[in-house]
C-alpha cells in the first residue's frame, strides 16, 4: 500500500537504516540548517530532530536526500514508470460499440482510481486554529544573511481562477510576522499566473501552505507536470491510488487530508513588499526583490504534527535527488514529442535548470539542433540555460564521456548555438537581466557529410570481441 503520511515515512526510513533521531536540544535559528547541510554533503541519513528549542513539534529534514530514500518513499525503483503511466493514459482511446466498451472497462476503471477523493474530515483537521500564528511552527532560518525565517518545503495550493484546475507548487516563503509572509512565486510559475489572473479580476487568490503529505504529493508539487493536469491527479498517478482531500476551513481550497499542517490564507498581488535575501540552491544569495504578500487566515493540523523541511545551497544537497526523480520520470514524456531522444540528464551541479544533456539516435543532418529548439519550447525546459546533445553511444550520466564527446565531435564555430533575449530562470545569478538572458546549445554529435564535414570520419576505437571474451573468461586468473 502507498505511504499515507509523514509518520509512516519516518518508520519506513528508520527500519531501513535511513534515518537518525537527534534527541539533544537544537535551535531552529541556523543550528538545524548547519547540521542538515553537513549531513547532506556527507551523503548522510534523514534526520528527525525531536527536541527543538521553544517548540513541541519535531523537525524532519533530508527525508528525500538519496535515491534509496526516494525509492522507499515513492515505492518504486524505476522512476520512469511515472512518466510512462501518463504516456500510456494519453494513448488510451474510448472504444465505440457496447461490447468493446465492456471489454475496456477494467482498463478504464484504473484511470478513476488515481483521482482524489473528497472526505469530510481527516488527520489534518484534528486541530483547527482560528487565531493562527506562524510563530507556533518551527520554521527555520537557514543562512546567517537570510532576511529571516523561510518555509522551504511548503506545498502551495491554488486554483486557476477561471478553469478551477488545482495546482501545487513549492515556493520559498519568508515570514514577516504572526500572520504575514512573502510568497516568492516566480513569474514563470503557475501560482504566479493564478495570482496575476486574480489581480486582473480585482480579487485576492486563496492559497494554502501544506507542510508534509504523502511522499507522492510532495513530489507532485515539485514536479513540472504538463499544463492543465491537476497536481492531485498527478500524485494519484505517481502512487497508483488517489489521495484523500478535505476542504479548508477559511478558504475555498482542497488540501491533502493526511497532511501534517495546513496554513490557510490568501495572496494579494497588489500588496507588494521586499523579499530576501535568501541563500538559494544556486549557491548564491538571491537579492532583495518585490513579491506579493500572503496573509494567514487559519491553520489546520494534526494533534502531533511533524514539520517537514529541506535545506538549499550550493549543490549537491537534498533537492538534487528530487531533481533526479523528475529527470527520470519525465523521460517518457520527452520521448512522446521527440522520439529520437535516447536519454536525458540534468546534472545536479548545474542546479538542474542550468544544464541538460540529451543523447539522440541521429538520422539526418541538423537533428541535434532540432531537438534543442523543441526542448526549449517545452514547459519548464524553456528556462534551461544550456543544452548539450550527444550521440546514443555516449552516456549522458557520465560527465567524462560527455566531455569526450564535446572535445572530439564539436567544433566551436560550427556547433555552438547562442540564442539571445530568451526567458531565463529568475534565480540565475549570471543572467544580465532578471528573467531574460541567453541560451547555449552545443551539438556534440558526430557530423556527417551532409552537414559539411568533408574530412574522413575517423573510426572510434573499440575492443575486439574475441579478445574481450578471452579476457573475460580468464579474468580471475590474473589476480587483479
Amino acid at each position: 500500500m502507498p505511504i499515507e503520511n509523514v509518520s509512516e515515512l519516518v518508520s519506513i526510513l528508520e527500519n531501513a537504516g535511513e534515518l537518525k533521531r537527534v534527541k539533544s536540544q537544537v535551535d531552529s535559528d541556523l543550528e538545524i540548517a548547519e547540521i542538515l547541510r553537513r549531513v547532506m554533503y556527507a551523503n548522510g541519513p534523514a534526520v528527525l530532530f525531536e527536541n527543538v528549542r521553544g517548540f513541541d513539534m519535531p523537525v524532519l529534514g533530508n527525508a528525500f536526500g538519496s535515491v534509496k530514500r526516494l525509492q522507499l518513499a515513492l515505492e518504486m525503483e524505476d522512476f520512469t514508470q511515472i512518466g510512462q503511466r501518463i504516456a500510456d493514459m494519453t494513448k488510451m482511446e474510448i472504444p465505440s460499440g457496447f461490447l468493446n466498451k465492456i471489454r475496456k472497462l477494467p482498463e478504464l476503471s484504473k484511470m478513476g482510481e488515481v483521482f482524489p477523493k473528497l472526505e469530510n474530515s481527516g488527520p489534518v483537521t484534528e486541530i483547527v486554529e482560528t487565531s493562527p500564528s506562524f510563530n507556533k511552527i518551527p520554521i527555520l532560518k537557514t543562512w546567517h544573511k537570510d532576511a529571516g525565517r523561510f518555509i522551504t518545503l511548503g506545498l502551495v495550493a491554488t486554483k486557476h481562477p477561471e478553469t478551477g484546475v488545482r495546482n501545487l507548487g513549492v515556493y520559498r516563503i519568508q515570514i514577516l510576522d504572526d500572520t504575514h509572509a512573502m510568497m516568492h512565486w516566480q513569474k514563470h510559475k503557475r501560482g504566479a499566473q493564478h495570482g496575476e489572473i486574480s489581480k486582473d479580476r480585482g480579487e485576492k487568490i486563496p492559497a494554502a501552505i501544506i507542510i508534509g503529505a504523502e511522499p507522492a504529493t510532495v513530489f507532485s508539487a515539485i514536479a513540472p507536470v504538463p499544463e492543465g493536469l491537476d497536481k492531485y491527479v498527478f500524485a494519484g498517478i505517481t502512487r497508483q491510488k488517489g489521495i484523500k482531500i478535505v476542504k479548508c476551513k477559511t478558504q475555498d481550497l482542497e488540501v491533502p487530508a493526511n497532511a501534517e499542517i495546513v496554513m490557510e490564507g490568501y495572496v494579494d498581488s497588489s500588496d507588494i513588499r521586499d523579499e530576501g535575501p535568501f541563500g538559494d540552491h544556486t549557491g548564491y544569495y538571491t537579492p532583495v526583490e518585490p513579491y506579493p504578500t500572503f496573509t494567514l487566515t487559519g491553520i489546520m493540523r494534526r494533534q502531533k504534527p511533524i514539520y517537514l523541511t529541506t535545506i538549499v545551497g550550493k549543490p549537491i544537497l537534498e533537492d538534487a535527488y528530487v531533481g533526479k526523480v523528475i529527470e527520470r520520470s519525465f523521460l517518457p514524456l520527452i520521448r512522446m514529442f521527440h522520439p529520437e531522444v535516447v536519454d536525458f540528464a540534468m546534472p545536479a551541479a548545474g542546479w538542474f535548470q542550468g544544464m541538460a544533456i540529451i543523447s539522440i539516435k541521429k538520422r539526418y543532418p541538423g537533428q541535434a539542433k532540432k531537438v534543442m529548439m523543441g526542448l526549449w519550447g517545452t514547459g519548464q525546459l524553456a528556462l534551461t540555460k544550456m543544452f548539450i546533445v550527444v550521440d546514443e553511444d555516449v552516456d549522458v550520466h557520465d560527465f567524462n564521456d560527455v566531455i569526450w564527446a564535446i572535445t572530439t565531435r564539436a567544433d566551436a564555430e560550427r556547433d555552438c548555438v547562442i540564442i539571445k533575449n530568451t526567458p531565463t530562470d529568475t534565480l540565475d545569478p549570471a543572467s544580465p537581466l532578471v528573467n531574460l538572458g541567453s541560451k547555449l546549445g552545443i551539438d556534440a554529435t558526430q557530423k556527417t557529410r551532409e552537414e559539411g564535414f568533408t574530412r574522413e570520419i575517423q573510426e572510434k576505437v573499440s575492443v575486439d570481441e574475441n579478445t574481450k571474451n578471452l579476457v573475460d573468461s580468464r579474468w580471475s586468473s590474473y589476480g587483479l
